[in-house]
Order: C-alpha cells, then sequence, then structure tokens
C-alpha cells in the first residue's frame, strides 16, 4: 500500500453516472488510454484501457485522485475492494465527520479482545459507533485460518481495517460505493491453490503441448499426500511461455489466479499479455 494517500473532499450531490455525455465518455476513453500505457499505475491496470476507465468513473464519484484511485482499487481474484487505508482517508476528508478514530476492549490473546471505530457527525454532533470486531469474531468467521492470512501476523492493524470498514458500511455506505475492502476480500476468499479445475488445468494443457495424455488424478493425488500446492510459478509460466496458440494460452491463464502471490500473478499477468500479442501478430 502506499504510504500517503491523497483524497479530495467528497461532493455532496454524488452524480448519478459520472460519464454521461458521449463526449465526456470518450474523452474519458482517452484519458483511461494514456493512464493503461503508463508503468506508474499497478499492473492490474497497465495495457488494460477498461479497467483504468472504470477506476476513473470512481475516482470522479468519490472526488479522488485518478492515480490515487488506481493505486488503491484492487482486483482481489477478479473481485474489486478499496485498501483500508485508503477507505478511511476518504472518510477523514469527506468533509461530514470527524476524524475516524478507535477504542478497544478485552486483553490480547483473549475471545473478547477487540476494536471498533467511532466518529462524530459534524452536522448533528452526534457520536456515531461502528460493530465491535472481537477476536471470537475472526475466529468464528475464520479469517485467521485463509492462506497467507495478515491475522495471524500484524492482527492490530488487521483490527483497524476491519472495524473502520465496518463503520463506513453503516454510517457511510456511499462512499465505499458498495465495494468491501481488499483486506476483507481476503479474509473471505481462501487463496489456496488446489482443486480440481486448477489440476485438470495442468493436465489438460501439458496433455496439448506434449501430446502425450496424463492421468488427471496424479497432481491431485501428490497434493493430498505432500500438501505441496499442484499449481506453482513456474509451471505456468512454463505453461505460458510453451502456448503456441491462444486456446492454450487461455488455459494457461485460468490457472493464474491459483497463484497465492500477489507479485507472482502479476508477473504472469504481463507474461500472458506479452505472450497473447505474440500469438495474434
Amino acid at each position: 500500500m502506499p504510504n500517503e494517500t491523497a483524497v479530495a473532499t467528497m461532493p455532496q450531490n454524488l452524480p448519478v453516472a459520472a460519464f454521461t455525455p458521449r463526449d465526456q465518455f470518450e474523452l474519458a476513453a482517452r484519458e483511461a488510454k494514456v493512464y493503461s500505457q503508463s508503468t506508474l499505475v499497478p499492473k492490474d491496470y497497465q495495457d488494460n484501457a477498461a479497467n483504468c476507465l472504470i477506476a476513473l468513473n470512481m475516482a470522479k464519484r468519490i472526488g479522488a485522485d485518478p492515480l490515487m484511485t488506481m493505486q488503491n482499487l484492487y482486483v482481489v481474484h477478479g473481485r474489486p475492494g478499496w485498501s483500508g487505508q485508503f477507505l478511511i482517508a476518504t472518510f477523514n476528508q469527506c468533509g461530514r465527520f470527524t476524524a475516524m478514530k478507535f477504542e478497544w476492549q478485552g486483553r490480547q490473546g483473549t475471545p473478547d479482545w477487540g476494536c471498533r471505530a467511532y466518529a462524530t457527525e459534524r452536522a448533528t454532533n452526534e457520536k456515531i459507533v461502528g460493530p465491535w470486531v472481537t477476536w471470537k469474531m475472526v475466529d468464528a468467521e475464520g479469517w485467521a485460518g485463509k492462506t497467507g492470512s495478515k491475522w495471524k501476523t500484524i492482527p492490530e492493524l488487521m483490527f483497524h481495517y476491519r472495524a473502520a470498514a465496518f463503520l463506513v458500511r453503516t454510517h457511510a455506505p456511499e462512499i465505499a460505493m458498495g465495494l468491501q475492502t481488499s483486506e476483507e476480500l481476503h479474509d473471505v476468499i481462501d487463496v489456496t491453490p488446489a482443486g480440481p479445475a486448477a489440476t485438470a488445468a495442468i493436465d489438460n494443457l501439458n496433455a496439448a503441448i506434449t501430446g502425450k495424455p496424463t492421468a488427471p488424478s496424479l497432481a491431485a493425488a501428490v497434493q493430498t499426500e505432500t500438501g505441496i500446492p499442484a499449481v506453482t510459478f513456474a509451471a505456468v509460466m512454463d505453461a505460458i511461455n510453451k502456448s503456441d496458440t491462444p486456446e492454450l494460452l487461455d488455459v494457461a491463464r485460468d490457472m493464474i489466479p491459483a497463484i497465492t502471490d500477489g507479485g507472482q500473478r502479476a508477473e504472469l499477468d504481463v507474461a500472458e499479455r506479452a505472450r497473447r500479442k505474440e500469438l495474434t501478430k
């Protein structure tokens, strides 16, 4: 996440659509194309003018800088979500509330250890509070059990982000525009690379490349016995490089979400797009 977040003041009357007139849409489309050609935007937006256009639309709706929006709007397994830091910054600068604060209860390591967010509504001087987020809730929802969960390493920060999201969702949902935070998406989506679909994709791709049939159950059996993920970064990269038709490349692309490391997924996305350009020349 970026260390600094620049957010403009939230407009009081949000437009129904950011690019209603045709000339505005065409201008935004050209602007999106420029952003998509920049290496300063995140990987999900590079060479993807459509994603950039959507990000521009959302930036205009909440009155935020487009680049900051792109840097804080993450795509987690195909679903967009705000960074917790960006959501807090947007809430603080919308002008309707005082700065968001947090209060704690319980003792660390106990089920009732938790946090909630609160602020004061400027128009009424009324204190607004979000729901409590406790370790009992974390355990019950299985958030800490997800692969790569940050609840195990930085629980205080995760409490802050989750409590902030609850406050925004209950008192100012228009700020989040119906989206969850990226931290919430990671909590509810198990990113363990496994399952029949992933192993079948590998088997089908290997069979297509080598011309030799493979046993679909082999990779799954190895994974069950050893706990080693059947889909690896090296395997997917090799599949991308060896794909000599768009159809084979589609199969390789479908394996990318099974990679848990975000940096490796981004590298695979770049390699897949580059390979596709080569195949379509």
